[in-house]
């Protein structure tokens, strides 16, 4: 990147928001994807970005990408670095747009439900805000703590409690972004509109490449009145996936419905002989009653015995915990979590064939699956693979070698290839199996029409990207 553009950068938003340290530029090389994690284990990182820039207001934002489009400069939005599917790979003349100071609340409506925040929010520190009104945004993403609302928005984000609140697209209200030429708009308005194509979808999933997600509306729910927690095991994953089918398209909704193969049921409990079926049930305390017996009856009409209800005291106290990808790689262990979803009649055959896929990579430790998003035509599969690999230099084409697997078991039997963690890097070359050829181009023409120049994020999303 030429100095004088960094000049220009210091002279528009002030010195102290553009940052050149070799320290600074470091830590914001990548996000959390295990591939760039396996570079850097292998002594092989990739470059650092030209600088890093905190912007503190909108209008920051505005004149970042009035700049940056005119000397063609690559801009990366970065939140808090937690993406796991490549969606911050740095380059040696990209702007790094460090979010982070834009941590603002601006408003929290207790009467209408609404909330609204700068985009750079820590998702945790927004859940507490409103909890002091006493309600919940009802997003409980795994990564809440080391996330933010603006990029819940940009990877279209699903939390554990959907079930019954929905995705990061059913809690969104409205969005606020800066366009690539620097112009700020504002998608969305009321609860509900007809006012043509609904425009908060091209931020919705956008992943920093059409534009900068600066705040965000979010709508709330009053805390729930009660609480219950159910379990149960099934004999196998086909009979779990029926139950749940059952449960979901009888009308009850229970925010939490998680379903383990036999591997990750003993794994999050030595007592499991078979596949763990979690439930918790929130709302008005009649209604968690009635479902909670509900699911019980159901659960006995499939000859489904219960499990000890505290393995769900256990999972809630521990679902948080993200571990280090390097306490892995430095003991030769390569590892992912690749999440797919299917309709119920696809749903079993995804599991069997990629499971049974993996397993079969030379050193395979572990190629399990659970279920953690349920929806009356289908729900999610979360595939957990890791791979004892003799020769580091191989760790990385093993990594890949494992996602193609998956991607390859899901396509063929007509599921989505991806469904909460987005596109990055690491799906790109499969997105035309996903929204097909015309789908691509379409994509494609919008962001030609909103990036010209090519400015937002390169290389992420787009397959030829």
């Amino acid at each position: 990147m030429p100095h004088d553009l960094i000049h220009l950068l210091r002279a528009a938003l002030g010195p102290t928001k553009v940052d050149t340290s070799d320290a600074t530029l470091g830590a914001r090389r990548h996000d959390y994807w295990v591939a760039s994690h396996v570079r850097d284990f292998a002594g092989t990182p990739g470059p650092k970005p030209a600088c890093v820039v905190r912007p503190a207001a909108i209008a920051d934002v505005k004149a970042v990408l009035r700049i940056a489009n005119e000397y063609r400069a690559p801009v990366i939005p970065f939140g808090l670095g937690s993406g796991v599917v490549g969606g911050v790979v740095a380059s040696a003349d990209a702007i790094l747009l460090d979010m982070g100071a834009m941590n603002a609340v601006r408003s929290i409506d207790s009467f209408n439900l609404l909330a609204s925040f700068d985009a750079g929010k820590n998702g945790l520190e927004a859940e507490k805000e409103v909890a002091e009104f006493g309600l919940t945004i009802g997003h409980w993403p795994q990564s809440i703590a080391v996330s933010t609302v603006g990029g819940w928005i940009a990877t279209r984000a699903s939390g554990q409690f959907s079930t019954a609140h929905g995705n990061i697209e059913d809690i969104v209200h409205s969005i606020e972004a800066v366009l690539p030429n620097g112009d700020l708009v504002t998608l969305g308005k009321g609860p509900r509109a007809s006012a043509g194509p609904d425009l908060r979808h091209l931020m919705l999933g956008s992943e920093g490449a059409l534009g900068v997600i600066t705040g965000v509306t979010l709508s709330l729910c009053r805390a729930p009145q009660s609480r219950a927690v159910s379990a149960f095991e099934a004999p196998d994953m086909r009979a779990g996936f029926e139950f749940q089918r059952e449960i979901i398209q009888a009308g009850w909704r229970p925010p939490v419905a998680r379903q383990y193969d036999e591997r990750e049921s003993r794994r999050l409990d030595h007592r499991a002989t078979a596949c763990l079926i979690l439930f918790v049930h929130e709302g008005p305390a009649e209604v968690v009653a009635a479902e909670t017996a509900a699911v019980a009856a159901m659960a006995r009409a499939a000859d489904i015995p219960a499990a000890p209800s505290d393995i769900v005291d256990h999972w809630l106290s521990h679902r948080n915990t993200v571990p280090s990808w390097d306490q892995f790689l430095s003991r030769g262990i390569v590892l992912d979590t690749v999440e797919i979803s299917a309709d119920w009649i696809a749903i079993d055959a995804i599991y069997e064939e990629a499971t049974q896929s993996l397993q079969s990579v030379e050193g395979c430790l572990a190629g399990s699956a659970h279920s953690s998003h349920l929806y009356r035509s289908g729900l999610n599969l979360y595939f957990t693979f890791a791979v004892q690999v003799a020769d580091p230099a191989k760790m990385e084409s093993v990594y890949f070698d494992c996602w193609r697997r998956i991607m390859e078991a899901t396509d063929a039997y007509g599921g989505s290839l991806a469904h909460h963690h987005g596109i990055g890097r690491v799906r790109r070359a499969w997105l035309e199996r996903e929204l097909g050829a015309t789908g691509v181009a379409l994509l494609r023409s919008l962001k030609q029409t909103l990036d010209p120049n090519g400015i937002m994020n390169p290389g992420v999303l787009i397959p030829d990207a």
